[in-house]
């Protein structure tokens, strides 16, 4: 498969659809949708800022396969013991850093707001989304999403993805 052209307007329009699709499908919690994003195998990660700059490979959540994913999904459904809550994500700054290995290499920024009953809105996680995409047009799956966000600390109710 050959990578798409970095430069085309319907590129651009593909990846904003993919991002805010990829965003909904999570706002909704549509979760068992939410593998159908990714190439199999893929990596997904959720890692400090701090442990990316340092070069470090601990991660917050780390999966390597759809079925991993899939896993995750079940957590969330049936293991997890948590309180309601919704989770909503903004994508923003999305753009194309270069190809690699046959795919789009780009970076995106990303906020996710939580409220929970009774309380007020908080800001929950921002970062950088850096993503490897595989693909083209509709067809359009992340190979890569890593999930850098910007604190030190990690969320003690990060129960869903990024």
């Amino acid at each position: 498969m050959q990578a798409p052209a970095t430069n085309t307007i319907a590129l651009r329009l593909a990846l904003d659809d993919l991002y805010a699709r990829y965003a909904a499908c999570l706002d909704e919690e549509r979760f068992e949708e939410w593998p159908d994003f990714f190439t199999d195998p893929c990596v997904y990660k959720i890692i400090p800022r701090i442990n990316v700059e340092r070069k470090l490979p601990l991660a917050t959540w780390l999966c390597e396969s759809r079925g991993y994913l899939r896993d995750r999904v079940q957590a969330i459904r049936k293991t997890s013991v948590y309180g309601p809550r919704y989770i909503r994500r903004f994508v923003s700054g999305i753009h194309i850093v270069g190809q690699r290995d046959e795919a789009i290499e780009v970076r995106a920024n990303f906020a996710a707001y939580e409220t929970q009953p009774d309380t007020f809105t908080r800001v929950f996680s921002v970062g950088q989304y850096r993503d490897l995409i595989a693909g083209t047009g509709s067809d359009m799956k992340f190979r890569e999403k890593i999930c850098v966000f910007d604190s030190e600390l990690v969320p003690n109710s990060l129960i869903y993805p990024l």
